[in-house]
């Protein structure tokens, strides 16, 4: 097992190409580090032309679904993960993400859309707004088995809530669990281009862009 590494998890055609060319975004800052990936059988023929990433392993997954992401968490090869969302990109070196998990079992950064139906949706237990969704989009975790259990319960949560968006019981099960949880500031994951017009050289330095648009430039 690889003491860390990047993970993504897809299951289509259009996903696998986005993940790879976030693959790319990693390579280029980060030659070194390890990237896997669980894709789905129907982007095996993409998964074949990755000579170029090195450090690069993949794996099919079972029974593909547009949230396998769920399923395959807790599947990752490495001690220290970092998943990625297929739709982004790294602007910067990442390494300070993994150190953090020194003293924090998980980290993401809150999801920006926090005043929508979707993101005050409650599956079980009422939660004060000022503990908001966290995005699915960007975690990182380290592998111990208070953590795996968690990834577990999630999964299991997810497909018996019936409910769309996999943040709401993301949020809960953090809510109600003990593990330690370190929030990204928010330029490991920026999801809109108005942030960039308003940081000044001081104040943030961009880390990973999570913009829906990379699925199309794919």
């Amino acid at each position: 097992m690889s003491n860390k590494g990047i993970l993504y998890i897809t299951a289509g055609s259009g996903f696998t190409r986005a993940a790879l060319r976030s693959a790319r975004s990693v390579r280029e800052i980060m030659p070194e580090l390890p990237i896997h990936l669980f894709h789905d059988s129907e982007s095996s023929d993409i998964v074949e032309h990755t000579s170029d990433l090195g450090h690069f392993t993949s794996a099919l997954i079972e029974n593909p679904h547009r949230r396998s992401k769920i399923d395959y968490l807790p599947q990752s090869p490495f001690k220290r993960t970092l998943y990625l969302d297929s739709d982004t990109e790294l602007a910067a070196p990442i390494d300070d993400v993994f150190d953090i998990l020194d003293r924090f079992d998980v980290a993401l950064a809150h999801a920006h859309r926090r005043n929508t139906k979707q993101t005050e949706a409650v599956w079980n237990v009422e939660i004060p707004a000022a503990f908001p969704q966290f995005n699915g989009g960007v975690i990182a975790y380290r592998k111990t088995e208070a953590v795996q259990d968690f990834l577990s319960k999630w999964r299991d949560a997810f497909h018996e809530a019936n409910i769309k968006k996999d943040q709401v019981t993301l949020r809960e099960l953090l809510w109600s669990g003990d593990l330690r949880i370190a929030t990204l500031p928010p330029e490991y994951n920026i999801r809109y281009d108005k942030y960039l017009s308003v940081w000044d050289e001081v104040e943030a330095r961009p880390r990973i862009f999570h913009y829906k648009r990379f699925h199309e430039e794919a």
